[in-house]
C-alpha cells in the first residue's frame, strides 16, 4: 500500500487478495434460490435488487459476502446507511448491551438518551438546541413539515424538483408523484421549484455558466403568484441523493437562506442522507456555512440501526410541544446508544477529515474517467457522496439509460456492491474505507464503462 496518507482505521481496510473475489458468476444459484424463496412473499423491491437479485450472508468494515461465498467491496453503505462500515465493534456492542439492559421505555428519560441529547447539541453547528428521536427518514421529514407549521403559523411548503424526502403522504408530496396510491393529488399546500443542477441548468449567464439569482428570482415570483402567502417553510436536500448525486452551486444556500430570511420563511434541510460525516461534515449544509432552522438526519446516523431526528434552532425549539412529537420507537435506550457510538466513533477516529481526503482521491479518480470515456457526461462528489451521469451525447446531454443499467450490472459482477439510479452511477463508501479499496472500487467502475460503451457500440 502506499504511503503518505491520512490514516484509515484498520476497520475500514480491505486486503484486495481475498476482496473483491467472484468464486462463482453472481447472482450465483444460492443467492437465486434465497432471493426466488423470499420474494414469492416480500414485495415491492428497489431497482437495485430487480437489476441485480443476490443475496447478502454476511458484512465486516467494507466488505460484504453472500451466500455463494463471493466477496464485495461495499460502496453502497446499505444506500447511504452503514457509514462506518458493517457491525463496527465499538456500535454493535453498544447495541447488544442495551439489548440486554433495556429495549424500551417509550418517551421516558434514558441515561444514554440524555447523553446524546448532549453530544448533539456539542457537535451540530449554530445553536440547536431541540431534538425528537423517530426510526425512519420519512416520519423524520414528517415530524419537521410539523415543526415548521407549528413555529410560524402558517401551513404552505416549498420543495423542489428531483428531491426525495420519504414515502408517507407528507414527505411523498414534498417530490414527485406519481403513484395512485396517494390518488396523484398532493397534500394541500405542496409546492414544487426548480432548483439550481449546474450540469444541467435552467438559467445561465452570459459566460454559460449558472445563474442562481435567476433561480432565486423565481422563487420570489412563485411566492407571490403560485402560492396563497401562506409559507411556512422550504424544504430541500442539501445534495440530491434519488435524483443522482446532485451537487448545488456553492453560492446557492447562502443565497437561499438570506432569501428565507427575508420572506420569514423558515428553511428546512433534509439530510437524512446527506448527514452525519457522510459529506465530510456532520452536516452537509457546513460545506456552505449555512445553518437552517429546522434539520432531518437519518440513514447514517445509527450506522444501520434504524434511529432518525429532528433538529431544531434554540429559537423553535418549543414548537415540539405543540406537534405530539414521541413516537413508540424513537429514542429506545438501543437507537440512542447507536447513534451515541456512531458518533464517538466519527470524532475518535478524525472520520471527517478522512470522508473528504476519500473525495478528493474519488474526484480525481473519476475525472480521469471522464476524459476517457465517451459516455460519462459529467462527474461529481462532496466527500463519500459521488456520482457520474452517463450520456448518449456530450453536447445533448441525453440520458442514458440503458448503459446505467448495464455498467451497474458488470460492476456488481465484478466484485462491487453499489448503487443504481437510471443513467447516474451512485456511489457511497464508508467513510472509514482505505484508500486502495477506494481506487480498487473505481477501477472496477472503469472497466464497466469500457466493456459497456464496447458493448453498444460507443467507444471513442
Amino acid at each position: 500500500m502506499s504511503t503518505n496518507r491520512v490514516s484509515a482505521r484498520s476497520w475500514g481496510t480491505i486486503d484486495l487478495n481475498t476482496c473483491p473475489n467472484i468464486r462463482v458468476t453472481p447472482p450465483g444459484p444460492q443467492s437465486r434460490q434465497w432471493h426466488q424463496r423470499c420474494a414469492h412473499y416480500f414485495k415491492g423491491l428497489s431497482s437495485q435488487v430487480k437489476l441485480f437479485p443476490v443475496a447478502f450472508e454476511r458484512g465486516e468494515g467494507c466488505m460484504l459476502v453472500d451466500v455463494d461465498g463471493n466477496r464485495y467491496i461495499d460502496f453502497s453503505s446499505g444506500i447511504y446507511v452503514t457509514t462506518l462500515g458493517h457491525c463496527h465493534p465499538k456500535i454493535s456492542e453498544a447495541v447488544a448491551r442495551h439489548a440486554r439492559q433495556l429495549m424500551n421505555a417509550h418517551d421516558f428519560t434514558t441515561p444514554v438518551k440524555t447523553m446524546l441529547m448532549e453530544k448533539l447539541a456539542a457537535v451540530m453547528p449554530g445553536d440547536f438546541g431541540g431534538f425528537q428521536l423517530y426510526d425512519s427518514g420519512t416520519a423524520a421529514v414528517e415530524a419537521g413539515l410539523r415543526v415548521l407549521r407549528a413555529a410560524t403559523g402558517h401551513n404552505e411548503m416549498l420543495s423542489c424538483f428531483h428531491d426525495f424526502h420519504g414515502k408517507t403522504y407528507g414527505a411523498v408530496s414534498l417530490a414527485q408523484i406519481r403513484s395512485p396510491v396517494y390518488g396523484r393529488v398532493r397534500m394541500p399546500g405542496a409546492h414544487m421549484v426548480p432548483r439550481p443542477d449546474a450540469y444541467r441548468p435552467l438559467w445561465t449567464k452570459s459566460d454559460g455558466t449558472i445563474d442562481t439569482d435567476r433561480y432565486i428570482e423565481f422563487y420570489d415570483q412563485y411566492l407571490e403568484k403560485g402560492t396563497v402567502g401562506d409559507v411556512a417553510g422550504f424544504v430541500l436536500e442539501p445534495i440530491q441523493g434519488w435524483g443522482g448525486s446532485v451537487m448545488p452551486p456553492d453560492d446557492f444556500f447562502p443565497k437561499l437562506r438570506q432569501y428565507c430570511d427575508q420572506r420569514h420563511i423558515l428553511l428546512m434541510a433534509d439530510e437524512v442522507l446527506t448527514g452525519w460525516g457522510r459529506t465530510g461534515k456532520w452536516l452537509c449544509m457546513e460545506h456552505w456555512n449555512v445553518v437552517p432552522d429546522v434539520v432531518s438526519i437519518g440513514k447514517g446516523f445509527g450506522n444501520g440501526f434504524p434511529v432518525t431526528c429532528v433538529a431544531v434552532r434554540e429559537p423553535y425549539k418549543e414548537s415540539f410541544e405543540k406537534i405530539s412529537a414521541s413516537s413508540s420507537y424513537g429514542g429506545n435506550p438501543m437507537a440512542c446508544a447507536a447513534a451515541l457510538a456512531s458518533t464517538e466513533v466519527i470524532e475518535e477516529e478524525n472520520l471527517l477529515e478522512r470522508a473528504l481526503h476519500l473525495g478528493q482521491i474519488a474526484q480525481k479518480r473519476m475525472e480521469r474517467m471522464k476524459a476517457e470515456h465517451r459516455i460519462v457526461g459529467d462527474v461529481r462528489s462532496k466527500g463519500c457522496l459521488m456520482g457520474i451521469e452517463l450520456v448518449k451525447d456530450r453536447a445533448a446531454k441525453t440520458p442514458f439509460d440503458k448503459a446505467g443499467e448495464l455498467v451497474y450490472q458488470k460492476a456488481f459482477r465484478k466484485g462491487l456492491a453499489w448503487i443504481p439510479a437510471g443513467h447516474i452511477l451512485r456511489m457511497s463508501p464508508p467513510i472509514v474505507m482505505d484508500d486502495d479499496a477506494l481506487l480498487k472500487g473505481m477501477d472496477l467502475i472503469d472497466e464497466a464503462i469500457g466493456e459497456t460503451e464496447k458493448e453498444l457500440g460507443y467507444s471513442w
